[in-house]
């Protein structure tokens, strides 16, 4: 037996790519299905998800709910003319990070593409799952892209020390004439005010469907 070498293949078992979630659905992060997400999991997710990675004044986090409520509103606030689809779309343009967190500017930067691939196959499987369109329409992406930074311009200067200047250079000025207070709320707050709005819009859309 001399010069023979025993080798001993041992299975490797894969790594478990999905995650379980309160409401019992267990949602492949590799290949997230639209029958796996609940709206109920997304709203609670995000109202324990923090902007800034947590580094805003207050009691509170501010979270990736309540900038989503008021990024909707802003959305309205920019362009009347949109209807309960576009409303829904700009709620829920953060979504994804209900499972993969809030990830600043940078880090997202230092991950690149695979972070994104990972995003856009959630973003898309939320859009499915709502009666959205798969990939949003390049001006409602441009609207809700101001919408965010705006948002975003308020939260530097209210919450995250930023100086007006500062968020000028990163963000862009909000429209002149705007007064905006941002004032973190409880998660469970947060959370509810989330739901109520997509309960709102998701009525105003079956009405719209309805009437045609």
């Amino acid at each position: 037996m001399s010069g023979w070498r025993l080798t001993v293949k041992r299975s490797v078992k894969p790594p478990r790519v999905w995650q379980r979630m309160l409401s019992g659905r267990r949602l492949d992060l590799a290949h997230p299905s639209p029958m796996d997400i609940e709206i109920e999991d997304i709203a609670h997710g995000l109202a324990r998800v923090a902007r800034w990675n947590g580094q805003t004044r207050g009691e509170h986090a501010f979270s990736v709910a309540e900038h989503s409520v008021v990024v909707e509103r802003f959305v309205r606030k920019l362009e009347p003319g949109l209807g309960p689809a576009d409303w829904m779309t700009a709620l829920l343009h953060d979504s994804p990070e209900y499972v993969i967190g809030d990830m600043i500017s940078p880090f997202k930067a230092i991950l690149g593409e695979s972070y994104k691939g990972v995003e856009a196959r959630l973003q898309e499987a939320v859009h499915i799952r709502f009666g959205l369109q798969t990939l949003t329409p390049a001006a409602l992406k441009k609207i809700v892209k101001r919408a965010d930074n705006i948002c975003a311009w308020y939260e530097a200067v209210q919450l995250a020390g930023f100086s007006t200047t500062e968020a000028d250079g990163f963000f862009g000025a909000p429209p002149e004439g705007w007064r905006v207070k941002l004032t973190p709320l409880p998660p469970t707050e947060a959370q509810a005010a989330f739901l109520k709005r997509f309960g709102e819009i998701q009525a105003a859309m079956t009405r719209q469907e309805t009437a045609r």
